[in-house]
Order: C-alpha cells, then sequence, then structure tokens
C-alpha cells in the first residue's frame, strides 16, 4: 500500500473521535459525574490527536525532494509525539476535576441512561483501535500505533468509569467516582511518557531494533571470510517505516573496481530483502590499507588519515 492510502486511518479516526465526543458529553451532562467528565476530556484530545496523525501521515507520504533527500517519512515522529504529549495532558487535566469532585462530592444522576450512552461510546473506540491497531502494525506506521494506544487508553478509560459509576450508584460512596477518575488519569500517564520516549528516539535517529540489525549482520556474515572479504562500521537508522543502513566492505585490494561493484550489489540486495523500506549504503575499502580500519570508530577524525608526501 502507498504511503499517501494510510491517510484513509486517520479519517476513520477523526470520525470516531467526533461521534464519541458526541455522546460522551451527553453522558456527562445526563449524570454530572466527574469520571464520565474525564472520558469526555479525553476524546477531545483524541480529536486533536487524529487530526495530527493526518497531518503527518499526509506529510510523511510525500517523496523525496531537493531539499529533503531522504524523504519526508520521521514527520510520524512529531505526530507521535505530539499524541503522547496529550495523553500526558489529559490525564494531567482528568487529575485535576478528581481532586476538585474528590474536595466537593456531588450525587451522580440518570446513570442508567448515561451508562448505556457512554458504553455505546466505547464500543465505537474499540472498533477503531483494533482497525488502528493492525494497520500500524501492518504498515509500520507508529503515528497509527500511537493513535490506535489513545483509542485503547480512551477504551480502558470508559470501561474503569463505567464500572466506577456503576458502584458508586449501588453503595452510594460519592468518593469512588473522582478515586476512580485519578486510577484511569495514573493509567493514561503510563501509556503517554514510554511514546514521548519513543517518539524522542524516532527524532534523535535510533538505530533499528536489535532483531533487525541481527538480520542485517547474518547477511553480512554470509560473505565475510569468503575470499578475504570483511566489514565494519555497521550503521544503522530508523525513519519511521523506512530504515538506513550503512557499512564498510573489505576486499583485497587487487580486486577491480567492476568485482567489488557487483559484490556491493548483491550485499544490498540481500539486506534490503530482510530488511523492507531500507536505503543501503555501502562503501568500498582495500584490506591492506591501514587508514580503512579508523573507520571503525563511530566517528572518524581527519587527523587519524594519513596525507602522502611528495
Amino acid at each position: 500500500m502507498q504511503r499517501s492510502s494510510l491517510t484513509r486511518f486517520a479519517w476513520l479516526s477523526i470520525a470516531a473521535a467526533v461521534f464519541t465526543i458526541g455522546l460522551k458529553a451527553l453522558a456527562y451532562l445526563l449524570t454530572g459525574s466527574v469520571g464520565l467528565l474525564s472520558d469526555a476530556l479525553e476524546s477531545l484530545v483524541n480529536l486533536a490527536g487524529a487530526l495530527m496523525a493526518l497531518a503527518m501521515l499526509s506529510l510523511a507520504a510525500r517523496p523525496p525532494d531537493e531539499e529533503h533527500a531522504y524523504g519526508h517519512t520521521k514527520a510520524e515522529y512529531f505526530s507521535s509525539g505530539v499524541e503522547g504529549a496529550l495523553i500526558t495532558i489529559a490525564a494531567i487535566s482528568i487529575a485535576v476535576a478528581a481532586v476538585n469532585r474528590l474536595l466537593h462530592p456531588q450525587p451522580i444522576e440518570q446513570p442508567g441512561l448515561g451508562l448505556a450512552v457512554s458504553a455505546a461510546a466505547s464500543a465505537v473506540n474499540l472498533g477503531a483501535a483494533l482497525v488502528l491497531r493492525d494497520a500500524g502494525r501492518r504498515y509500520n506506521s507508529i503515528t497509527l500505533e500511537a493513535n490506535a494506544k489513545h483509542l485503547f487508553a480512551d477504551v480502558l478509560t470508559s470501561v474503569a468509569v463505567l464500572g466506577g459509576v456503576a458502584l458508586v450508584v449501588v453503595t452510594n460512596w460519592l468518593w469512588l467516582d473522582p478515586v476512580i477518575a485519578l486510577l484511569v488519569a495514573a493509567n493514561i500517564a503510563r501509556m503517554g511518557i514510554p511514546l514521548l520516549r519513543r517518539s524522542a528516539n524516532g527524532l534523535l535517529d535510533a538505530g533499528l531494533p536489535e532483531a533487525d540489525v541481527a538480520k542485517v549482520r547474518s547477511v553480512l556474515e554470509r560473505y565475510a571470510g569468503s575470499d578475504g572479504i570483511q566489514y565494519h562500521a555497521l550503521r544503522t537508522r530508523q525513519a519511521a517505516a523506512r530504515s538506513f543502513i550503512s557499512v564498510h566492505i573489505l576486499v583485497p585490494g587487487r580486486w577491480s573496481v567492476q568485482r567489488g561493484h557487483r559484490l556491493l550489489e548483491r550485499i544490498e540486495a540481500d539486506i534490503r530483502s530482510v530488511i523492507p523500506n531500507a536505503t543501503v549504503f555501502t562503501h568500498l575499502e582495500p584490506l591492506e590499507d591501514a587508514v580503512s580500519w579508523h573507520d571503525q570508530m563511530l566517528e572518524r577524525s581527519d587527523d587519524m588519515i594519513e596525507t602522502p608526501s611528495g
């Protein structure tokens, strides 16, 4: 699937958010429950996150250009970062409202109708979350994964709130409503903070997961040792759905340029076969040249290069 077509999943998230905002706001107005209010507030955050996801997925789908030769895929990290921040802000807002209600308890009105409306909204969110989660995994989109996590957090919020409101009705323990809202806020924050960390790592050019690096090494090891071939300076970088891999291949100096080029073409093709959507850079070096081994360092300084005299 083309990356541009992923925006249809963002539109699904937007539609679900708009629909559930209406239902949850109605549930709060019917009951006056701070728990249901926290649920409605989170849906507003869902809508903001879905709009951001739509914008960033559209940007990430653009092909490389003169100013962005490596593409625009890292734009997805902005979306997931905003999503994580919004989740965290929602948790804080819910906690503030819950503390206020804990200090000033109020009875819950029309609980049966309010619970039914909120349950319908949760069902909509659950369906959208399942679709987005599967799409995020299938197309390696951190934006869709983040949006799905946000919706799952919303569903968990709703389940906890519904249970809390039902218990309040049965026991008449008014303090239970804000306490459950506080627990929901803590759980939502637990989801938002790791998402922020993952987005920051992506923007800082974090390497590929260990499992993917192991696949790359397995390809390189198949060639290492044969005809004196060696490799080093393996570097990887993840940019949302796109992976970038660079490695230096060392061969005997007597090899012709043509022979070395054919080897690099085979290696690059084999790496791309195990790492989808990968851009592979290889650099050919002679085994006998001492300077070739300087590249094992993460960063090579110019004073390490010996300049021929004469």
